[in-house]
């Protein structure tokens, strides 16, 4: 087995989820197909509520930001003159919510309807988060060593929660010392990361970053993070160069922590 050292200044782990504590398969096959499929009964049930109608507004103020962009879906305001004008606003929110999805946007619009859709799920019990084998193990261990363990994902904190709070492994939010997500950067910009640090309080050099994206391990790079990248099954393919440039992983179990010896 391969195993990575981990620097003896590092006291930080921060973790990214899709394709590195979570199988790509989980988010791309179960839990964004559940928001095309569920979002119109959600809203037609959750309509009248103050929270649905925050997101509608909200993705209303981001269609009109959208309104130059090819295939852009508006959404009008509701006349109140009806049912059948209540279905037309609701069948815009979906439309505009499904392009919005069909783009892969990570608009903080977006972001919070899903949120929102995906806590009801997982508070109903019908769906549970699902990560690698080893990931839970790992990170008690870490814990144990006085590791802190931080998320760092382009998912809102609430759902970065949800998965925590609802996981095939029972709620394991204690294992989790915080979350982030792109409110304070995005996770290609090196900036992102010593806002991280700042905000944990410790130097960017005292935080190992493990994700599956090579493009967000060069960010955190460039900030002077420890990175490592997670080869999981399902995850993008890397070039020869990002093989030999990046130290890799395939497990979490491959991370030695000198000061727990």
């Amino acid at each position: 087995m391969v195993v990575l050292s981990v620097p003896a200044e590092v006291t930080v782990i921060l973790l990214d989820i899709e394709g590195t504590t979570t199988p790509i398969a989980f988010v791309k096959d179960i839990l964004f197909p559940y928001i095309k499929e569920n979002v119109k009964e959600y809203l037609q049930t959750h309509w009248e509520e103050e929270e649905c109608q925050q997101d509608v507004n909200l993705l209303r103020k981001q269609a009109e930001e959208d309104s130059h962009l090819d295939g852009a879906v508006p959404i009008p305001a509701a006349s109140g003159n009806g049912a059948d004008d209540l279905q037309r606003v609701i069948q815009a929110v979906v439309d505009n919510v499904c392009w919005q999805m069909s783009l892969d946007r990570k608009t903080t619009a977006l972001k919070q309807l899903q949120g929102h859709m995906w806590r009801a799920a997982f508070k109903a019990g019908s769906m549970k988060a699902e990560f690698f084998e080893d990931v839970i193990p790992a990170v008690r261990k870490w814990r144990e060593a006085g590791m802190k363990v931080y998320i760092y994902s382009s998912g809102s904190v609430e759902a970065q929660k949800l998965l925590f709070g609802h996981s095939t492994e029972g709620d394991i939010h204690e294992l989790v010392d915080g979350h982030f997500d792109t409110k304070i950067g995005h996770k290609v910009e090196s900036e992102s990361y010593r806002k991280i640090a700042s905000s944990i309080g410790c130097s960017t050099n005292n935080i190992l970053f493990l994700t599956d994206v090579t493009r967000e391990a060069s960010a955190a790079e460039e900030a002077d993070v420890h990175v490592a990248v997670v080869v999981r099954p399902g995850n993008a393919g890397l070039t020869d160069d990002e093989k030999t440039y990046f130290s890799l992983i395939t497990s979490f179990s491959e991370l030695y922590l000198p000061s727990s010896t």
